[in-house]
Order: structure tokens, then C-alpha cells, then sequence
């Protein structure tokens, strides 16, 4: 089976090409296309993704990502005649050169072998996802092929449950019940799934994201965007050098007995911190990095503990683009050795951001566990949610 899947929940575009094999029990995934662009350039003077340019973005770069992920897999013919294309196909896309790109590819491209096309329908920035919704569903229309919306989340919890070997993406079947920590830019919550893709919402943020704080975090120490990656840097700089500092960062809702977060409070502290300081050098920009990443380190590990003793999972996951901060997973994996019978999973080397071979990958476990939505039910939803 063959999948194109398209990612447009923030500031990547995504397109990939899967094609799918195995069954329930042991999956296999080969890539055979997968093109991305990454946005962070354009929104760094921002300091964070500013919508209508995302969207803009998408809808420029959707049809030579397409291209470029056709072409890697070989499923790229153009036409010698021009293919007849209706305007009904275009139902719901008001921006004219998207409309024209759209079509022109479509009048010189035959029908690729796919089975299905995946898309991210939330959650995300609403006019972001709307590209990839809206054009996803022209391709399904014109080539007759099913489109089917997937929730941005759950693709980061399939890309934690696939291993690499060699060129190939495998999935073991995962033993259940299964809890997930989704922290990215713009979620962090603690999922539990009991039976496939039946989740039930354990604890999640009141506030800002983890990712979110990151970033805040970031801009406040004057560095770029995106902040996570010179956050855990210069934390990491100021551990090797044995800084001592006397900053103290509040934890909060650390003692809550739920399992809900709250990030908001961190970086306000932050914000007076810095508004305090007569200058801010190299080594304060450091020594402050390295408390917020503990502080953060510290509420994520009480809290994810209190939700491993309240849920008895079998297997822990831990997705989203935070997932590839080191100190923090190390912290997790040090939480996790005295729970020796849960198996811990994270995603596969260069899944942890936004892509589309996660869309691809959640779209093929759904189709094999009967689970697809209708095609019927699909739209851009920018607060969707799993539970």
C-alpha cells in the first residue's frame, strides 16, 4: 500500500510517500519520498511562527514538494496531453496562484500508485492547515483517490512507536495500555490509549506549552528562533563549565496532585529576572538556561511520574519536538529505570519534529486496525484534540 502524506500544522511543509506493509503485529514502512521545508528562517524576526506567512509558505511550496516526493519514489509521469480538470475540484480554495499551481500540476501529472492520502487536519495554526486540507482534498477529487485527516499528535505518538533497520521503518506491536508525553511548541499533555486509538486525557498544560516556554525563554535572552535547540546549548555550556549561580526559578504546580502542567508562571518568572539585571552577559544568559531546563526538567518528571503511578502503563512514549532535548530525555529515562517492566519508546532519528512520514505512518496503523475516519469528516480544526 502506498501513502502520500502531507504535513502543514505550523511552519514545516511536508510531503512524503510511504509505502506500507505487514500487518497489526509487525508493520514496515519504506520511504520512498519525503521533501520538507522549514520555515524557521522566515519566522525567526518574529520570534515565533506568524500564521498568514505560514500559510502563504504552504500554499507556495505544497506542489514542488509533491514533485520532488513523486519523483523520489518514482511515481512522477507527466502527460503528453493535457488532462481535463474541473473547477468543482477546486471547491473552497479563494487564493488564485494556489489555485493555478494546483491546476497547471494536475493538467501535466498522471494518476501516481497511492492508495491513500493522509493530511493533518489539527491541531495547529488554522490558516496553516487549511493548505494542506484544501489541497489534499483538490488531489483526492482529481485523481479519485481517498483523503483521509489525521490528528497532528497522534502522528507523533506512531513516530515513537517505529525503530530504523537499515532503509526500512518497522513497527512492533506495542504492548498497551499505553501513556504518551506530547511536548512540542504548542502542546503538552499526558495521553493514555487502553485499546487503539482510544485515548483518554490524563493531565495536559493550563497555559503555555513546554515548547512555547522554550521559545518566550529564548527571546527574552535575546537569542533566535527557535528557541528549544540554544536553550538546551547554552544550558549544556554553563553544566560542562560547573557554573555556580544563585538563580532560583519557581516549579510550578510541581506539588499539584493532578497531572496537569503550567509553564506560564516559568517564564514570567524569567521576564522579571532579566528586567532586573543591569546587563545581561554571555554567562547570566547560561546560568539562567540551565535553571529554566532544570525547572522544566523537574516538572515534567514529578508530573509524568504521578501519571505512570495512576495509569499502569506498559508502554511510555515521549513525542513531539521537545522529545529531542538529551537532558530532558535523559531525566526521563532515569525516572523510567525503576519502573523496569514499561518500555520506554521515543521517535526514530529525525522524527521528532514536524513531517509527514508520521501522518503516513498513524493513517496505515488507523486503516489497519479498521479505525480510518470518513473521508466526509474532514477539516482544518486548529484546537482538535485526542481526547
Amino acid at each position: 500500500m502506498n501513502i502520500l502524506a502531507i504535513e502543514t500544522s505550523c511552519d514545516e511543509t511536508a510531503v512524503s510517500i510511504l509505502n506500507a506493509g505487514g500487518n497489526a503485529e509487525k508493520t514496515t514502512y519504506k520511504i520512498l519520498g519525503d521533501a520538507l521545508y522549514s520555515q524557521a528562517k522566515l519566522h525567526s524576526e518574529f520570534g515565533g511562527v506568524y500564521p498568514t506567512l505560514a500559510k502563504r509558505e504552504h500554499q507556495k511550496n505544497l506542489v514542488p514538494l509533491t514533485i520532488e516526493s513523486l519523483k523520489q519514489a518514482s511515481l512522477f509521469e507527466q502527460s503528453s496531453e493535457e488532462i481535463m480538470i474541473y473547477h468543482n475540484f477546486f471547491e473552497g480554495i479563494r487564493d488564485v496562484q494556489f489555485k493555478e499551481d494546483i491546476e497547471a500540476f494536475l493538467k501535466t501529472t498522471k494518476k501516481p500508485n497511492v492508495d491513500y492520502i493522509a493530511v493533518t487536519e489539527g491541531p495547529g495554526l488554522e490558516p496553516a492547515l487549511w493548505a494542506g486540507v484544501s489541497f489534499a482534498t483538490v488531489l483526492g477529487r482529481a485523481w479519485n483517490i481517498p483523503v483521509v485527516g489525521i490528528n497532528h499528535m497522534e502522528g507523533h505518538i506512531m513516530s515513537a512507536l517505529v525503530q530504523k533497520e537499515n532503509d526500512t521503518l518497522v513497527l512492533n506491536k506495542p504492548a498497551l495500555p499505553l501513556l504518551s508525553l506530547l511536548i512540542s511548541g504548542g502542546h503538552t499533555e499526558l495521553l493514555l490509549m487502553k485499546d487503539w486509538f482510544q485515548y483518554e486525557l490524563v493531565g495536559r498544560t493550563r497555559d503555555d506549552a513546554v515548547g512555547e516556554a522554550f521559545d518566550k525563554v529564548a527571546r527574552l535572552l535575546n537569542l533566535p528562533y527557535p528557541g528549544g535547540p540554544e536553550i538546551d546549548k547554552h544550558a549544556s555550556k554553563a553544566r560542562e563549565s560547573d557554573s555556580k549561580h544563585d538563580i532560583q526559578l519557581p516549579r510550578p504546580m510541581i506539588t499539584d496532585a493532578s497531572c496537569d502542567f503550567s509553564f506560564s508562571g516559568l517564564k514570567t518568572a524569567v521576564l522579571y529576572l532579566v528586567r532586573d539585571m543591569d546587563t545581561l552577559t554571555e554567562n547570566d544568559r547560561q546560568n539562567i538556561a540551565m535553571e529554566f531546563e532544570d525547572a522544566v526538567r523537574d516538572v515534567l518528571v514529578t508530573k509524568t511520574k504521578r501519571a505512570i503511578e495512576k495509569t499502569n502503563p506498559r508502554t511510555f512514549v515521549v513525542g513531539g519536538g521537545v522529545s529531542a532535548n538529551q537532558y530532558i530525555r535523559k531525566n526521563l529515562e532515569q525516572m523510567v529505570d525503576s519502573h523496569p517492566d514499561i518500555q520506554l519508546l521515543y521517535p526514530a532519528k529525525g522524527l521528532t519534529g514536524d513531517n509527514a512520514i508520521m501522518i503516513g505512518i498513524a493513517a496505515h496503523m488507523r486503516h489497519i486496525h479498521s479505525a480510518l475516519p470518513k473521508e466526509t469528516d474532514i477539516s482544518a480544526t486548529g484546537s482538535q484534540s485526542l481526547a
